[in-house]
């Protein structure tokens, strides 16, 4: 795919100054040297007078992010990218802080344990502990993740149908790993996308399970696109990126919960590449899309509070 947008141009080459793409292929220490580095170009200042505070939740570090209002509203379960491998509280701060804002939610944002020092489950039970800690009264909220927490947001509704919890009232998957297969088009298309290659996406799927592909590729909380059934599934928006190896996982997802009778809505952005988040204030493609996700969870989280006719 041929990317032509100069402001995307221009975020690529900015990411790659501090990220460079061999650094998928480093150790976990160094990978995140590199990553936070990338984080730190990017992070823009949290909007001024929001409350943050940083707290642990069944035993897991959260950061709340609570807007005026916002305990009268469900809130958002936010989980960061980063493969399961990088990121953390802070590598998606400005991310988070400008969800809540915009839609006057509270937002979690959960620092789950990392890989290869945390294998799979440790991931999404630290996902799935600190929301049956939040929604244990009853507390409604939105599951949202991007890259590797799209995957979470997703193995979070799964999870709590396998064990009855409380379901999300929604999910939003942005470009999302979902164990698609690696002979999709997007796969082979986007094999040497920016900013992330089908060998990383290979790469890191192999050391979120400590190399156990059978584990990853049968476990639907691993791989959701694995799941026997799609069925009694929340509404999702599934948002993805078209210069991205991942983008056929999130047609996927979507032809599969519509199939199962679920609600999803599918948007693919042109031009852009994974990980686009970081580049909302300087892309008006990435801006564009930040907003239609932020306008889609205060419209779920509208019509969920509205009083019954």
């Amino acid at each position: 795919m041929t990317i032509t947008d100069p402001e995307i141009l221009r975020f690529i080459e900015r990411t790659e100054a501090a990220y460079p793409a061999e650094a998928n292929d480093a150790d976990a220490a160094r990978n995140r040297h590199f990553y936070d580095a990338m984080c730190a170009v990017f992070r823009a200042p949290r909007p001024e007078g929001l409350p943050v505070r940083d707290e642990t939740v069944a035993g897991v570090a959260v950061r709340r992010y609570t807007p005026e209002g916002a305990v009268s509203r469900p809130f958002v379960l936010y989980a960061h990218g980063g493969g399961f491998v990088v990121g953390s509280l802070e590598s998606h701060d400005d991310v988070c802080a400008e969800l809540a804002t915009a839609t006057g939610c509270e937002v979690v944002s959960v620092d789950y344990r990392l890989a290869p020092e945390h294998l799979f489950p440790a991931q999404i039970d630290d996902v799935a502990a600190v929301w049956l800690a939040e929604t244990e009264q009853g507390r409604k909220g939105i599951a949202v993740g991007d890259s590797a927490g799209g995957t979470l947001a997703a193995a979070l509704c799964l999870r709590m149908r396998r064990v009855g919890g409380q379901m999300p009232l929604a999910q939003v998957l942005i470009y999302p790993g979902l164990g698609g297969d690696t002979d999709a088009p997007s796969y082979i298309q986007n094999a040497e996308a920016p900013l992330l290659r089908t060998r990383d996406v290979i790469g890191y799927a192999a050391t979120i399970t400590g190399g156990d592909m059978e584990l990853k590729l049968g476990n639907p909380e691993a791989s959701p696109l694995r799941a026997n059934s799609f069925v009694c599934l929340p509404p999702a928006l599934i948002v993805t990126a078209d210069v991205d190896p991942l983008r056929d996982d999130g047609t996927a997802y979507h032809a599969a919960l519509q199939a199962s009778g679920s609600r999803a809505i599918l948007r693919n952005e042109p031009q852009l590449v994974h990980g686009y988040l970081r580049a909302r204030h300087i892309s008006a493609r990435a801006a564009a899309s930040f907003d239609a996700i932020c306008t889609w969870v205060s419209t779920e989280i509208d019509g969920a509070t509205a009083p019954a006719p």
